[in-house]
């Protein structure tokens, strides 16, 4: 693994995401109730403030929580909420360390189908279904991970030339799509709950 991507939009956050999948997979897990490119350059800023160059799953599981959460919270925070992420990200790894030996990648690596790896990412802590369906739709549309049936396993988000989601960012044009896209979904859903009264 070792793409550009271009999720934080920022060079140095973006190069980490592209060769690390535990960033890439952190970003994910980051990537709710904050911008985007906030949650995805939240791996490069722990990396940094571990001293490292790469993030490890076995040195995030056996942290400790308090000065993980402190680690987060410092300002600039890493999230709005930065304890309870510093929580789920400590979580995400201690799975990852007991299933995967620590090494993300694994969770794809070896995956025959769609349904299969759709089915590793949802039991990843933190990862919902839809979370899941995005998270498969980046590795099959930016990072090569073709498993069987793979489009189809992510619903919507593996459609061809869709700007539904992070995983159809590439630059700042598709950025702004996939922006309008879900100010159209958030309107809708915000017309269909009125109509609904």
């Amino acid at each position: 693994m070792d793409v550009t991507l271009h999720l934080a939009q920022q060079p140095e956050a973006d190069e980490l995401l592209g060769r690390s999948p535990l960033a890439a997979l952190v970003g994910m897990l980051l990537d709710q109730q904050v911008p985007m490119e906030w949650a995805f350059a939240g791996p490069y800023t722990i990396a940094q403030r571990m001293g490292r160059d790469d993030l490890d799953a076995h040195e995030i599981a056996t942290y400790a929580p308090e000065d993980f959460a402190t680690l987060l919270s410092t300002k600039p925070a890493v999230h709005r909420y930065p304890g309870s992420m510093a929580k789920r990200i400590q979580q995400l790894c201690q799975y990852l360390v007991e299933h995967y030996d620590g090494d993300a990648s694994a969770v794809w690596k070896d995956a025959t189908t769609g349904d299969e790896l759709l089915q590793r990412l949802k039991d990843l802590p933190g990862f919902g279904p839809q979370k899941a369906q995005i998270f498969l739709a980046l590795l099959g549309k930016q990072l090569g991970v073709h498993p069987k049936g793979w489009r189809e396993s992510a619903g919507p988000y593996g459609e061809q030339n869709s700007f539904r989601s992070v995983a159809d960012i590439t630059g700042p044009d598709s950025l702004t799509k996939v922006r309008a896209h879900k100010q159209e979904m958030k309107a809708a859903a915000k017309a269909a709950k009125a109509s609904g009264k």
